[in-house]
């Protein structure tokens, strides 16, 4: 049974300020839960149901190190941060910001991208295309924020998202920069490489004049119909599935 204060203590890490402070993000539903589990992710605090329980007690002996409390279905609601509540969640320890060296690969940089749900595609398409890491603007929203969790669907795991100052970031980095923009070269024109740094910009004003300053080449994404833009995530998608190699 938990208590109170670790009611208290589960509810308070869907904000954002409580999550830096406690050093801790909450995973919820059977197949991100679960994608945790086999990747051996040590894991602070389990909440299952029984039933969940029962269909999963093989992999709730790796986890000797980690606290278990069964609970009902309907006190698993009052916690869940899902219209619907699954059947488990978790609560994880923050990974360090760690920084990497950057190697003759694509990377992905992130200027002021604000909506989880966007946030969390863009990592699930860097993990599609098997881009090692992200850097994220230190303006853009919380990649650990429960909604960008759920869309990244495990993503998290393979991708290391690293947040840095983009300007001070690029200023170091011999790698070309490719910004996404509307005035840019068409994609299927640009003989961009093996290696380099796609770089999108906020979903309604684009990427940073500041940042501009360090594009290699702005790209674009050729318009034949009238829409005004396209979201962040799936121009991404696009531009990955053309410019990187094969």
């Amino acid at each position: 049974m938990l208590t109170k204060t670790q009611i208290k203590y589960i509810r308070s890490l869907w904000q954002t300020k409580a999550r830096k402070e406690q050093n801790a993000f909450i995973i919820e539903g059977t197949k991100i839960v679960d994608e945790w589990l086999r990747n051996n992710q040590q894991l602070k605090m389990l909440i299952a149901t029984k039933e969940w329980e029962i269909e999963n007690i093989e992999l709730l002996k790796q986890l000797p190190n980690t606290s278990i409390y069964i609970i009902k279905e309907s006190e698993l609601n009052t916690l869940s941060g899902l219209q619907t509540a699954n059947e488990v969640m978790a609560v994880v320890e923050l990974p360090e910001n760690k920084d990497i060296i950057l190697q003759n690969r694509w990377y992905l940089a992130l200027d002021t991208i604000q909506d989880p749900g966007n946030m969390g595609t863009l990592i699930r398409i860097a993990d599609w295309f098997g881009i090692p890491a992200i850097f994220c603007s230190p303006d853009c929203v919380d990649v650990y924020n429960p909604k960008v969790i759920q869309a990244a669907m495990g993503g998290h795991l393979r991708v290391n998202i690293i947040e840095k100052d983009l300007s001070t970031f690029f200023s170091s980095t011999d790698l070309p920069i490719y910004g996404a923009t509307l005035d840019g070269e068409s994609i299927y024109n640009c003989n961009a490489g093996n290696a380099g740094i796609l770089l999108i910009g906020n979903e309604s004003k684009g990427i940073s004049e500041k940042l501009k300053l360090f594009l290699t080449k702005k790209i674009t994404i050729p318009r034949y119909g009238g829409a005004e833009s396209l979201n962040a995530a799936v121009a991404t998608g696009i531009i990955c599935a053309v410019l990187l190699p094969r």
